[in-house]
């Protein structure tokens, strides 16, 4: 397999468009910090990667901007960027695969207010509309007026990878020609206090993952730039030990996720892994088994500490990935994601096409 990808648009914690994004990942700084969105009191957790300077008219017409919800806007404006980038008039049988791993919730919340407090026949119909997870995925496809196949998929913090594995299958299937692919998420004060208090959020020195949000979206088999890389394997696996809600402990499932990818791409090693890592103790401890097991002695790469967690942060590891081998640093490098639940993706990006 080897899908090229031409273009990237980048909405992100500290950093709107690729350039800013390559220069928050060369400066080594976080773009975490103290929520001051919404009321963390009471809570243990007060820190998330939120977007700060994104301002939605600056790449949608107000009429449009709307009727789409924050989830929406983002990937609308991360797509605009990314064609841009591209160079691509993309065919109208262009796909849009999607991850996303909560979807959303605020709109969902809003909607279900004013359904209790008004009733079902004054509820705004739009926020209904606007409350699916497939919505940013429909904006995509209406805004450029793409009949490709058009996929949103929710596996927690695996979205975004399992969104591109399934795009580019369907690339190299011959069932599109081109396609966007990318990860959206939010971060509002349902989805944070509902995390905070199952323990799954850092807080005082105690371990956990970060809420991140934003967009990323790549454009894949399209385009008139040099391709940033190729998306050239994928595997996956379930690690069989792990309950609903946390992570597992077979490294051996991750092992074998990792494997095929790497027999996918036809390589046997990899110069460094982009690791799923993002705080959570028994997530980080299978993966780190899994790559001394696989891979011994590897240089490993994290990036959740940056710009959080979820299918934003998923989308934006990818990303990091691509600038790596764009910028020549490395030949062939692969990109792990666990899922709280048990689901495991790895992808293979290469600099090299086929």
């Amino acid at each position: 397999m080897r899908v090229p990808i031409t273009g990237i648009g980048v909405i992100a914690p500290g950093a709107i468009g690729i350039a800013a994004f390559r220069e928050l990942l060369a400066s080594g700084r976080t773009a975490v910090a103290e929520v001051d969105r919404f009321d963390t009191s009471g809570l243990s957790a007060r820190s998330a990667a939120l977007v700060r300077d994104f301002k939605a008219r600056d790449f949608i017409p107000v009429m449009k901007m709307r009727r789409m919800n924050a989830l929406s806007r983002f990937a609308v404006a991360a797509a605009k960027l990314a064609i841009e980038d591209a160079g691509a008039t993309l065919p109208p049988e262009t796909g849009v695969a999607i991850g996303t791993a909560f979807g959303p919730v605020q709109t969902s919340v809003e909607y279900m207010q004013e359904y209790v407090e008004k009733g079902a026949s004054l509820a705004p119909p739009q926020l209904f509309a606007e409350s699916v997870a497939n919505a940013p995925g429909s904006h995509i496809a209406i805004e450029w007026g793409l009949r490709g196949f058009n996929v949103t998929i929710t596996q927690r913090e695996s979205s975004a990878l399992a969104a591109a594995m399934y795009a580019a299958t369907q690339l190299v299937k011959g069932s599109a020609a081109a396609a966007l692919i990318g990860g959206v998420e939010e971060a509002n004060e349902m989805l944070f206090s509902v995390l905070d208090r199952i323990g799954a959020l850092a807080h005082d020195g105690h371990p956990g993952l970060t809420l991140g949000e934003g967009s990323a979206v790549l454009v894949a088999g399209a385009g008139t730039r040099r391709p940033y890389g190729w998306l050239a394997g994928f595997g996956i696996a379930r690690d069989t030990t792990a309950p609903i809600s946390d992570w597992g402990s077979d490294s051996r499932s991750v092992v074998t996720a990792m494997q095929a990818a790497l027999d996918d791409a036809g390589v046997d090693r990899v110069d460094a892994v982009y690791a799923s890592a993002n705080g959570s103790p028994r997530g980080d401890e299978v993966e780190r088994r899994a790559i001394r097991e696989r891979f011994g002695d590897i240089e490993v790469v994290p990036t959740k500490h940056v710009f959080g967690e979820y299918a934003a942060g998923g989308a934006l590891q990818l990303v990091a990935a691509l600038l790596a081998t764009d910028e020549g640093r490395y030949r062939n490098v692969l990109v792990s994601s666990i899922s709280a639940g048990g689901g495991i993706v790895c992808a293979v990006v290469s600099s090299e096409g086929g």
